[in-house]
């Protein structure tokens, strides 16, 4: 079976009760993390070992407090104050989790679903989406990545441009997949409201209703937005349930005869 997982961030023991819930078995089954594997949660290093150890049968993306331990890692971000990545950052074998972390995707096409940690622009289908999370990916694995890090974080460019390059494109690329939720229709997107669906601010849209999408006729599954809840339409799903906050964490079974919603309460 294949399953999708929305945002752990370090709470592994909730992780661990999703997983029985599901028997999951990692020579039979696929778990896809839909980013956000670690901080606030008090587990963050005990859900990295977990993750791994379970090898091709768990495929994480990264999401937003991923990228944001590796930027505190290497010292171009002071860490916030509910950040819990302590555990991590002291490990004397910290920098073998940076480089397993740092190995991880932004995006992922399979089974039918297009799996992202936040979002996509209106003006990305399902190919352009994968092509640019493969440019971040490859930045994120090589050694240009030292020089990008304190260049990661910024709201600008705001909107999509074929011709973005370099630092700028990257930071784009960044923002759209693990930070964006309101959207407008050129692309535009909107960085700074966190509010539920309803709080869009005027002209902006929660970037799944943005009119002529791309993607609108392709299955998309995301995490990110703990405000929206459970969103389960056919061709969406949205799955941060706010296990953090002491909500749920979610799963999704996407095969086996029909989809089926899988929760553990968080606390």
């Amino acid at each position: 079976m294949n399953y999708l997982i929305g945002d752990v961030q370090g709470c592994c023991g909730a992780l661990d009760r999703l997983l029985a819930k599901i028997d999951f078995s990692p020579s039979r089954d696929r778990i896809y993390l839909l980013g956000d594997l670690v901080n606030r949660g008090p587990q963050s290093l005990q859900t990295l070992r977990r993750l791994r150890g379970f090898g091709d049968a768990a495929v994480c993306l990264l999401g937003n407090h991923d990228l944001n331990l590796l930027a505190v890692a290497r010292g171009v971000r002071k860490p916030h104050k509910g950040d819990t990545l302590a555990e991590i950052l002291d490990a004397p074998d910290r920098e073998a989790w940076l480089d397993w972390l740092r190995g991880r995707r932004m995006a992922v096409f399979e089974h039918g679903w297009l799996m992202v940690h936040a979002g996509v622009v209106p003006q990305w289908d399902v190919a352009q989406t994968l092509q640019l999370a493969g440019e971040v990916e490859a930045l994120l694995r090589s050694d240009r990545l030292a020089d990008f890090l304190p260049h990661m974080y910024g709201d600008e460019p705001a909107r999509w441009n074929e011709s973005l390059a370099g630092k700028e494109r990257a930071r784009f690329v960044i923002n759209v997949l693990t930070r964006t939720r309101f959207v407008a229709a050129d692309g535009t997107l909107d960085l700074l409201t966190k509010d539920g669906a309803d709080g869009a601010p005027p002209g902006f849209f929660p970037w799944y209703e943005a009119p002529g999408r791309a993607t609108r006729g392709t299955p998309i599954a995301f995490g990110h937005w703990a405000t929206l809840g459970l969103i389960d339409r056919p061709n969406l799903l949205a799955l941060d349930t706010g296990c953090v906050w002491g909500r749920q964490l979610s799963a999704a079974r996407i095969d086996g005869g029909g989809r089926e919603i899988i929760q553990v309460e968080c606390g």
